[in-house]
């Protein structure tokens, strides 16, 4: 790979990760209808306006936001196009990012004509966690070799690695349920999601809890087997540790603003090593020792 193509692979995953940052800090302050309308700020203009208080600002800038990510993603395709055929995979990757950057603006300006409506900001949330963890594995698949590809690990574990996956995902649905009762609506007007805010706060606890147990498991036995996860177990734990105690300061101190974004962004990391833990698990087939050496010298005595 290029060192071109390098730098911007990582500039999309940063960029990715920097919009949830930006979007968060969107909500966190009530500004999420700063900008009252969607594609132009206000009815008769692109940019804010005098008029407009610095809400407007924030919200503008997170729009912007998403055409540097449009820009650098579009930069990243245009530079696999030119070996598509042999690197299909980071093709499909650098697509899909692509592609997803124009979905999460159509989504966004839903969540606009929609007032804000707490599931659309979900599911707005979750899109770009998942364009975060898309970046993540084309950083991965950069690196390795093409073609097929085998378990590097022991069967069980890759089914508890799949287990943790799913655990995590759990995780984040009852974090976003949880914000969506919470009192950051990202406007004075936004309506809540209807659900008991205090008692979700619990619900949300628990698999995050599972989620370490499961993490400590993984690092365990990827260093006592010696296995190819060890170092992205270790990330994984370390930020799922830091996310918790985040969420427990948080939780005690009424939800203060900066606390929640920086949870935010966490869960995003989280979801991001998860990804490249899961991608791990596998091994190009041409790099796996094989037997047949071996069999055919003792055929020959």
């Amino acid at each position: 790979m290029t060192r071109t193509l390098r730098i911007f692979a990582w500039a999309s995953f940063i960029s990715q990760v920097t919009i949830i940052a930006t979007g968060g800090a969107v909500r966190l302050t009530g500004s999420g209808l700063g900008c009252p309308t969607w594609p132009t700020c206000t009815p008769d203009s692109l940019v804010p306006t005098e008029e407009l208080s610095y809400h407007s600002l924030i919200e503008f800038g997170n729009r912007l936001m998403t055409g540097v990510v449009g820009i650098v993603a579009l930069i990243v395709f245009l530079l696999i196009w030119r070996i598509r055929r042999e690197r299909r995979d980071l093709f499909a990757l650098s697509f899909i990012v692509g592609a997803g950057v124009v979905a999460q603006a159509i989504v966004g300006g839903i969540t606009v004509w929609t007032g804000l409506n707490p599931f659309i900001v979900g599911f707005h949330y979750v899109s770009s966690l998942l364009l975060v963890c898309v970046a993540a594995a084309f950083l991965v698949r950069m690196d390795a070799t093409p073609g097929p590809r085998e378990l590097a690990v022991p069967r069980w574990y890759s089914g508890l690695t799949h287990a943790t996956t799913a655990v995590l995902a759990l995780t984040i649905v009852f974090g976003i349920l949880t914000t969506g009762a919470g009192p950051h609506s990202g406007d004075a007007a936004a309506g809540r999601n209807g659900f008991q805010a205090e008692l979700l706060e619990h619900v949300h606890a628990w698999p995050g809890y599972a989620l370490l147990a499961l993490a400590l498991v993984l690092l365990v036995a990827a260093w006592r087997l010696g296995l190819p996860t060890l170092r992205w177990t270790t990330v994984l734990l370390g930020v799922v540790l830091v996310q918790i105690a985040v969420g427990l300061v948080q939780a005690r101190n009424g939800l203060p603003p900066l606390l929640v974004g920086i949870h935010m962004v966490l869960a995003a990391l989280a979801a991001a090593a998860m990804t490249v833990v899961v991608l791990r698990l596998k091994r190009p087939v041409a790099a796996a020792p094989s037997a047949e050496p071996a069999s055919a010298a003792a055929s020959a005595h």
